[in-house]
């Protein structure tokens, strides 16, 4: 994908789009009534009136990459030495190329007002829906997020938690570091797009194309780059581009893409 859009391959000229903007959203929460917090931060560039984001672990992004990232074209970007960086300068180029409107695939799906936990568990159910439940037993989950397995655990289904932090889930489940063994015990994955900017999403593609396991994405990292791997391994997408359901109280709204057969 790097090499089509360095060449131009989906429409605008990465060598001659500059990106005017580099920031940086960290967020730490703990939701009422849950026991565990957790910290989110993302890197996004503004190109034009599209904004490309990625996940990273919070505080490894070394200040210099705003820096880079400021004033500097697409196409350098794609380039870039970090991983987030290129897959934030991708995402942003196909926020501009193939924006989530219905003409393009996306089904939008509206976040109503409210606190934080509603708009997750809300969020939540949207995702959950992508998978064909009636013919899955076990999904793994790569990427832990409590609302989640907890919408999975209202629909009957089991999951293994898989997250690179480690721990517990809420309900005390210990969460694997390594998805690579689980892969095997699952007939449905549900995927974080952050695995995209950790070099992990490959693994699970190839899984899902060699097993016809469905694979459902929810991507606020690439929001815009997954959708293009629907029906070559991934099944289903949840499409969050940036602001992100957590940033604001107000109604929001989601793209869903593919999704239960």
């Amino acid at each position: 994908m790097v090499e089509r859009a360095l060449a131009g391959g989906y429409g605008p000229d990465p060598a001659r789009r500059r990106i005017a903007v580099a920031f940086t959203t960290t967020q730490a929460v703990r939701h009422d009534g849950r026991s565990s917090g957790y910290r989110n931060e993302v890197l996004s560039l503004r190109l034009g009136e599209a904004v490309g984001s990625c996940a990273v672990e919070p505080g490894t992004l070394p200040a210099a990459a705003l820096a880079d990232c400021a004033g500097a074209t697409v196409a350098e970007l794609l380039g870039h030495p970090l991983a987030p960086v290129r897959v934030a300068a991708l995402d942003a180029l196909l926020m501009t190329a193939r924006p989530h409107t219905p003409a393009n695939g996306a089904r939008p799906y509206p976040l109503a007002a409210g606190g934080s936990l509603a708009k997750s568990r809300a969020r939540a159910r949207a995702v959950v829906e992508l998978l064909p439940l009636e013919h899955v037993r076990r999904v793994l989950v790569v990427g832990v997020v409590n609302s989640l397995l907890e919408r999975l655990r209202e629909r009957g289904v089991d999951h293994l938690p898989c997250d690179l932090k480690g721990g517990t889930t809420e309900w005390g489940e210990p969460v694997r570091t390594d998805a690579a063994p689980l892969l095997a015990r699952c007939d449905a994955l549900l995927v974080s797009g952050m695995t995209l900017g950790n070099g992990t999403f490959a693994g699970f593609l190839e899984h899902a194309r060699a097993t016809g396991k469905p694979l459902v994405v929810f991507a606020q990292t690439g929001s815009a780059v997954l959708p293009h791997f629907l029906g070559h391994g991934v099944s289903g997408v949840s499409a969050e581009p940036y602001p992100f359901f957590w940033l604001d109280g107000g109604p929001g709204v989601i793209h869903r893409y593919g999704g239960a057969r």
